[in-house]
């Protein structure tokens, strides 16, 4: 004979507030494209330069997160790629993501009295350019993580098979797109300069660089 203990209805209710919690709690954590572009997020001079080169650089598939810090001058300092694990969308969890991430490629900048350098998000994914609650969990993240880094909250920028789209700015092209080939690397990628050097080495660097 088996006994078994059917679920009291205060469990049930209990369970049932405690998703209903979650499920507040994680909408709460996202950004509304009014919201966004409320914030103040800077403009980027060349947005195609900077998804050309991500896309060069890391050749992202659907479901594919790049995180990218910017000079001043938007030369890429630093990027890292991850994907995206299955489970609801959630800016906390997104946050702690892209944190992690920027800690493994470049310092904080927490002691600065203003931040410098500016992170910028390009996220690889199904469907089309317009928004979802998943970007804005994605914007919410990210604008944390740059918080807690010490850096300046930049561009959010998905990637699709209609192309790329600057989510709050209205601007985006078809390529690269999120099936297309990388283009060739030299083309969105700034040479890097030569070593600055006295005397006689820096001449034949620069005879180098003419030949």
């Amino acid at each position: 004979m088996t006994f078994g203990f059917a679920p009291s209805s205060a469990a049930s209710m209990s369970t049932s507030a405690g998703l209903s919690a979650a499920s507040a709690n994680s909408l709460a954590r996202m950004l509304e494209p009014a919201e966004w572009a409320a914030a103040g997020i800077p403009l980027l001079r060349n947005p195609r330069e900077i998804v050309s080169g991500l896309h060069s650089r890391h050749r992202p598939r659907p479901a594919t997160a790049i995180v990218a810090v910017l000079d001043a001058e938007e030369r890429l300092r630093a990027s890292a790629s991850f994907t995206r694990r299955a489970a609801p969308a959630d800016g906390w969890m997104f946050r702690n993501a892209l944190l992690s991430q920027l800690r493994r490629v470049i310092p904080h900048d927490l002691r600065r009295r203003t931040p410098v350098r500016t992170a910028v998000l390009l996220y690889c994914r199904e469907g089309d350019a317009r928004w979802t609650e998943e970007d804005g969990a994605w914007m919410w993240g990210l604008r944390d993580a740059c918080t807690l880094h010490g850096l300046r909250c930049g561009a959010y920028i998905t990637l699709t098979n209609d192309g790329w789209q600057v989510l709050g700015e209205g601007r985006g092209g078809r390529r690269p797109s999120a099936d297309s080939s990388p283009e060739p690397f030299a083309t969105s990628e700034s040479p890097v300069p030569l070593p600055r050097t006295g005397g006689a080495a820096s001449e034949v660097l620069r005879r180098a660089a003419a030949r």
